[in-house]
C-alpha cells in the first residue's frame, strides 16, 4: 500500500492518531500505577508496624521480626502518628539520603502524572519519602522510606505491556477502519474514477453516462454531478456533429446556390435598361438582394467555421439602410394570408452617418425586424416596429422594438446560441446568432433590453473610435 494513496495515506493518519490517543492513556495508566504501588507500600508497612506493635517477644525476637516485617513491605522504615505522637516503628540503616517527599495525601491527577513522567526521566536508585492516611483510621499519617529501584522497574514491566497492549490495539482498530474506508469510502471513489476513464474513451456514448446509487450523501451528489455534466457533454458532442454535417452539406448547397445567383445577377443587370419605368426602378433593388445572397453564401462556411470575416468598414446614411429594410419587410407583410398589418415607425435621422460593414449590418437588422414582424403576425393583430438610433462622442446606438407577444422562455434561456435560441416555433436561432457574432466582430454589443406581453426590444451599440487593428475600409 503506497503513501501516495488515498488508502495508504488514511492508514498512515489512523495509525497516527490512534498512537496518539493510546500515549494520552498511558501517561494517567502509568501514574495510577504508580500511585497504587506507593499506596500498597504504605499498606503493607501498617500492616508490619501494627504487628510488632502488638508482639510481646523479647528484644532479640522484635529485632528479626523487625527486619523480616520491612522486607516484606519493601520499605526502610515506618513512622505511624498516632494521638498527635509521631513514633518510629520500624527502622534499618538508610543506603543513601532522602532526595524527596511526595504526601499521597495531597496529590492531584496533574501532580501525580508530572511525577511518573520525572520517575521514567530519573534512572538513579533513590530514596524518597511517602506520607499517606493510614488504613480503618489506624492512626493520623504514616510515613516510609523506600527505593525508587522497584518502583521504576515495577513501573517499566507496567509500562510495557500496556504498549504491547496498544500496539495489537493501534494494528487492530486500524485495519478495521482501513477495511470500512476501502468498503464505505473508496470502493465508490474508485467506481466514479472508473466511470470517468471509460466515459473519456467514448465521450459520445450515452451508456457510458453514470446512474448516481451510492449511499454517502456526498458521493451520491458527485455522482450526479458528474452524470449532469456527461450528460451535457453527449448532448454537445452530438449537436457538434449534427452542425459539422449541416456544414457540409450547407458549403455544398452554398456553392451550387452561388453559381445560380451569378447567373441571376447578370440578368438582373439587363433590367435597369428595361423601357418599363417600374422595371428600372425595381432593378436596383433587385440586383443588390442578389448580390447579398451572393455575398451570404460566401459566408456560410465561415460561420460553420464559427467565424465570420472581418468587417469591411465604410460611411453610410443609417436612414438608407433602415428605409431598404422597412420597405422589403412591408412587402413580405403585405404579402402574407391573414397576417395582421405591420406599422413601421423609424426614428432615425437621414444626417446620421455611421462606420460599419453596411452588408453585415444589413444582415443584423433584417433578422431583428424580421423576427420582430413575423412574431406579430403570429398574434393575428396589428402591432408596431420602431426603428431608433442615436450617437454620442462614444457610440452609436441602435433601438429595434416592437409589441409583440414577448421571447418564448426557452429564447431566453438559450439567447444567442445556434439551434437552441430559436424566436419562433420552427425557428433554428442562427439568426441572432449570426447577428451577435456579426456585431461583436465590429467591437460593439447586441443585446436584449426588454422581452414580455407587451413586446420585445434589443440594442445595438457600436463604437465610434478604432474597432480592430486589421480591420480593412473603404
Amino acid at each position: 500500500m503506497s503513501i501516495d494513496t488515498l488508502s495508504g495515506r488514511f492508514a498512515a493518519l489512523t495509525l497516527l492518531f490512534v498512537a496518539l490517543a493510546e500515549i494520552f492513556v498511558l501517561i494517567p495508566a502509568v501514574s495510577n500505577f504508580r500511585l497504587d504501588y506507593l499506596q500498597t507500600r504504605l499498606e503493607k508497612a501498617q500492616i508490619a508496624s501494627l504487628s510488632l506493635l502488638a508482639t510481646d517477644e523479647n528484644e532479640n525476637i522484635a529485632a528479626e521480626l523487625e527486619s523480616e516485617l520491612l522486607a516484606n513491605a519493601g520499605v526502610y522504615n515506618v513512622v505511624l502518628r498516632r494521638d498527635d505522637v509521631r513514633q518510629l516503628v520500624l527502622s534499618s540503616p538508610l543506603p543513601g539520603p532522602i532526595v524527596n517527599t511526595f504526601d499521597l495525601r495531597s496529590d492531584s491527577g496533574l501532580s501525580a502524572a508530572a511525577d511518573a513522567v520525572g520517575q521514567f526521566f530519573n534512572r538513579e536508585d533513590e530514596v524518597i519519602r511517602v506520607i499517606g492516611a493510614p488504613v480503618n483510621h489506624a492512626g493520623q499519617l504514616i510515613e516510609i522510606t523506600l527505593s525508587t529501584g522497584p518502583l521504576l522497574a515495577a513501573m517499566e514491566e507496567f509500562g510495557l505491556q500496556v504498549l504491547i497492549f496498544s500496539a495489537v490495539l493501534i494494528a487492530l482498530t486500524a485495519a478495521l477502519l482501513n477495511l470500512a474506508a476501502q468498503r464505505l469510502i473508496l470502493k465508490p471513489i474508485r467506481r466514479v474514477i472508473s466511470h470517468m476513464a471509460n466515459y473519456a474513451d467514448a465521450p459520445d456514448d450515452p451508456r457510458l453516462i453514470i446512474t448516481p446509487d451510492a449511499r454517502i450523501t456526498e458521493v451520491r451528489e458527485a455522482e450526479t454531478a458528474l452524470a449532469s455534466m456527461q450528460t451535457t457533454v453527449t448532448q454537445s458532442l452530438k449537436q457538434k456533429e449534427r452542425l459539422a454535417g449541416l456544414g457540409q452539406a450547407v458549403a455544398k448547397i452554398s456553392h451550387d446556390l452561388r453559381n445560380i445567383l451569378t447567373t441571376s445577377q447578370i440578368f438582373a443587370d439587363r433590367l435597369e435598361d428595361s423601357a418599363d419605368p417600374a422595371v428600372r426602378k425595381a432593378a436596383p433593388k433587385l440586383v443588390n438582394s442578389i448580390s447579398r445572397a451572393v455575398n451570404l453564401c460566401e459566408t456560410t462556411l465561415a460561420f460553420g467555421k464559427a467565424e465570420e470575416p472581418a468587417p469591411t468598414l465604410s460611411r453610410f446614411a443609417l436612414r438608407d439602410l433602415v428605409d431598404e429594410i422597412t420597405e422589403a419587410e412591408t412587402l413580405l407583410s403585405e404579402a402574407t394570408t391573414g397576417a395582421g398589418s405591420v406599422d413601421f415607425v423609424v426614428d432615425v435621422s437621414p444626417n446620421l452617418v455611421i462606420r460599419a460593414d453596411r452588408d453585415q449590418l444589413h444582415r443584423v437588422m433584417s433578422n431583428l425586424i424580421r423576427n420582430a414582424r413575423q412574431a406579430i403576425e403570429t398574434t393575428g393583430e396589428s402591432g408596431t416596429i420602431e426603428i431608433a438610433a442615436s450617437e454620442d462622442d462614444q457610440d452609436w446606438r441602435i433601438r429595434v422594438g416592437d409589441t409583440g407577444p414577448g421571447l418564448p422562455q426557452k429564447a431566453r434561456d438559450y439567447l444567442f446560441q445556434p439551434f437552441t435560441g430559436g424566436t419562433r416555433k420552427g425557428g433554428t436561432g442562427l439568426g441572432l446568432a449570426i447577428a451577435a457574432d456579426l456585431i461583436r466582430g465590429h467591437g460593439g454589443k447586441l443585446e436584449l433590453t426588454r422581452t414580455d406581453e407587451t413586446g420585445t426590444e434589443f440594442f445595438i451599440t457600436l463604437p465610434r473610435g478604432a474597432l480592430i487593428e486589421n480591420l480593412s475600409t473603404e
